[in-house]
C-alpha cells in the first residue's frame, strides 16, 4: 500500500508540475494579458468564451494559442486575431466568431508580416464581411491546415467606383473565406469553406434587391457591363471567392489540397505564379476554379466540381495582366505578367447547371448561354493583355448529369469546352492541346472550335 500511495503522490505531482508550467488564459484578466505574460511560448484557452472587444494579437517569435476556447469578438471594425510580424507563431483548435449584426471591415484572422505561421483546426464562424475570414498578407511558408469557415458572406454594396474602368457600384452578396496576397511558399490544405446563409437563390435576390446598381457613372466605363448601363442591373451580384490567391508579381509557389469548398460565389480564384491546385471538392458554386490576371505554371488537377452554373474552370486573361515595358525615367524596367504554361488535367465536372443560380445564367437561355464547363476566354483589354499560351487539357471528363434523368433532360451546359475569340483572332491563344478528355456535349455540341481539325491535338474519347 506505501509504494502505491507513493505512485500516486509522485504522479500527482509530475502532472501538477506540469499543468502549472502551461501557461493558461484562465489564470489571467484577459487573453492578452496571458499572452503579453508569456512571450514566445503557447498559451492554453480552456474551454468557455472569451469576449473580445480589440484584436487578440500574437507579436513575439514562437508564439501561439490552443484548446477548446472560444474568441468572441463583438467590435466589426476590429481583426479576432491578428498574427503581426512574428515567426513561427501557431493557432490550434479554437474557434474564432462574431457576434456583431453589422458587417465586419477588418478580416478574422490576419496573419501579416509572418514567417512559418500555423493554422491548425481552427474554426471561423459568423465572420460575415466582405474582407477574408483568414487572410495571410505578405508572409512566408505560411500553413492552414484543417480549418473550418462557416458563414463568411454579407450583403454589401460592390464598390467599384474609383476605377475608371466601372465607375459604378451594386447590391451584392460577397465575401471570401480565405484570402492570400503578397505571400509566398503557402500551404492550403484540407479545410472546409462553408455557406449556408446567403446562398444565390430567386428569393434572395429578391428579398435584398441583389444586382441593383446603388450608382451610376456620368459615362459608362470601358468594363461595365451593357446591362447595367442601361437596366440599372447586373447579373454577377454573387461575389467572392472561397479561396483566393491574388498578387501575381507577389505570390507564387503556392499548394491548395484536399479543400471542401461548398456554395461558393468562386470555388478557387488563382491569380499567382507557381501554384498546384489538387484533389479538391467544389459543390454548388457559379465558378469552380479560375486563372486570370497573370497566372503562370499552374497545376490544376484531380479536383471534382459539382452543381457549377457558369464556369467550371475559366482561364482568361484579365485586366492586370500587361506586357514587358522597358525602363523610363525613374520607372524601373517591368517583366511581363502573363497567364501561361497551365496544366488542365484530370478534373471531373458533373451535375452541371444544377446548383442554386443557374437560373440566372444559362437558364436563361434556350442554348445554355454562357454556361461552359471549360472556358477559355478573351482578354478584358485587348491591346494590354497578352495572349494566353502553352495550355495543356487532358484526361477531364465533362458529364452531363442530366441523360440520366427520366425522361432525360437537355444538357445545362451550352459547350463543354468553349474558346473565345475564335482562333483565327490575333488575339486568340496559342499553343493549347486539347487531348484524351471524355466531353458529354452540350446544347450546341461539345465546343465552339473543331479541336481536330484546328491543330489541338486528338480529340480522343469526345462525345
Amino acid at each position: 500500500m506505501k509504494r502505491i500511495s507513493a505512485w500516486f503522490v509522485m504522479t500527482w505531482m509530475f502532472a501538477w508540475v506540469a499543468q502549472a508550467a502551461t501557461p493558461s488564459v484562465g489564470d489571467y484578466p484577459t487573453v492578452q494579458a496571458a499572452l503579453d505574460a508569456h512571450p514566445g511560448m503557447r498559451v492554453f484557452l480552456p474551454a468557455g468564451v472569451w469576449k473580445l472587444d480589440q484584436p487578440v494579437m500574437l507579436r513575439t517569435a514562437g508564439s501561439g494559442l490552443y484548446g477548446p476556447g472560444t474568441l468572441q469578438q463583438s467590435n466589426p471594425g476590429a481583426a479576432v486575431v491578428r498574427i503581426d510580424h512574428a515567426d513561427d507563431v501557431s493557432l490550434q483548435d479554437l474557434i474564432v466568431e462574431r457576434v456583431h449584426e453589422e458587417n465586419a471591415t477588418e478580416p478574422s484572422v490576419l496573419i501579416d508580416g509572418a514567417r512559418r505561421a500555423t493554422l491548425s483546426n481552427v474554426t471561423v464562424r459568423n465572420h460575415r464581411a466582405r474582407n477574408a475570414a483568414i487572410e495571410v498578407r505578405s508572409s512566408e511558408n505560411v500553413t492552414i491546415r484543417g480549418c473550418l469557415v462557416h458563414n463568411y458572406k454579407c450583403i454589401a454594396i460592390d464598390d467599384r467606383t474609383a476605377s475608371e474602368l466601372y465607375g459604378y457600384a451594386f447590391r451584392a452578396i460577397d465575401g471570401t473565406g480565405i484570402l492570400v496576397q503578397e505571400s509566398t511558399g503557402t500551404i492550403i490544405e484540407s479545410n472546409r469553406v462553408i455557406e449556408d446563409r446567403y446562398l444565390p437563390t430567386k428569393a434572395q435576390h429578391d428579398q435584398y434587391g441583389l444586382g441593383e446598381v446603388t450608382v451610376r457613372p456620368a459615362e459608362r466605363g470601358r468594363l461595365m457591363p451593357q446591362e447595367a448601363w442601361e437596366q440599372n442591373y447586373v447579373s454577377n451580384w454573387h461575389q467572392g471567392s472561397a479561396i483566393v490567391v491574388t498578387s501575381p508579381k507577389a505570390t507564387h509557389h503556392t499548394i491548395i489540397r484536399g479543400n471542401v469548398l461548398q456554395h461558393c460565389a468562386q470555388g478557387i480564384d488563382i491569380h499567382s505564379d507557381m501554384v498546384i491546385c489538387a484533389d479538391n471538392i467544389v459543390d454548388h458554386g457559379m465558378m469552380g476554379v479560375k486563372m486570370t490576371h497573370g497566372s503562370r505554371n499552374i497545376i490544376v488537377k484531380n479536383n471534382l466540381l459539382t452543381h457549377i452554373d457558369l464556369w467550371g474552370i475559366l482561364v482568361n486573361p484579365g485586366a492586370a495582366s500587361s506586357f514587358a515595358a522597358a525602363a523610363t525615367g525613374e520607372t524601373p524596367a517591368q517583366p511581363s505578367n502573363h497567364d501561361s504554361g497551365i496544366l488542365i488535367s484530370g478534373n471531373q465536372i458533373t451535375d452541371f447547371g444544377y446548383g442554386d443560380e443557374y437560373w440566372n445564367w444559362g437558364g436563361k437561355h434556350e442554348d445554355g448561354g454562357s454556361s461552359f464547363p471549360i472556358a477559355i476566354l478573351e482578354a478584358q483589354l485587348p491591346e494590354q493583355n497578352p495572349r494566353l499560351s502553352d495550355i495543356l487539357i487532358e484526361g477531364n471528363l465533362v458529364y452531363d448529369a442530366g441523360r440520366d434523368a427520366s425522361p432525360a433532360e437537355a444538357p445545362r451546359h451550352r459547350y463543354a469546352v468553349y474558346i473565345a475569340p475564335k482562333l483565327d483572332d490575333p488575339h486568340a491563344p496559342v499553343n493549347v492541346r486539347v487531348v484524351n478528355n471524355i466531353f458529354h456535349a452540350g446544347r450546341s455540341g461539345v465546343s465552339n472550335e473543331d479541336l481536330e481539325r484546328l491543330g489541338f491535338g486528338p480529340a480522343a474519347g469526345v462525345e
